[in-house]
């Protein structure tokens, strides 16, 4: 399966907004987590189906070192990532941007 993956436009403004407040709180912080964001990335370009798909048919890939998840989902060849979400504030904020 060959995959382009994709931010939708909101998703890429919470990964600029969360990795300039980690920077701003400790130097270099920003720069880990947009670390951790590009080697989900690249997981899910390389392995889309490792996680398993919810009921609203989306996935989640935890981010192991930030209490934040990607939420994507497939459609055809891309994977769309949709948020860029914290574990525990406001779960469905986000679950509208691709309907």
């Amino acid at each position: 399966m060959n995959l382009v993956l994709e931010f939708h436009p909101e998703a890429e403004a919470e990964v600029q907004c969360i990795t300039g407040d980690y920077e701003a709180k400790i130097p270099g912080l920003g720069a880990r987590f947009r670390h951790e964001v590009e080697d989900a990335c690249s997981a899910i370009v390389q392995h889309p189906l490792l996680w398993r798909m919810r009921k609203e048919g989306w996935r989640r890939v935890n981010l192991p070192g930030f209490p934040y998840y990607l939420a994507f989902i497939i459609r055809e060849d891309v994977a769309l990532v949709v948020a860029v979400a914290h574990h525990s504030r406001h779960p469905d904020y986000w679950k509208t941007r691709w309907s």
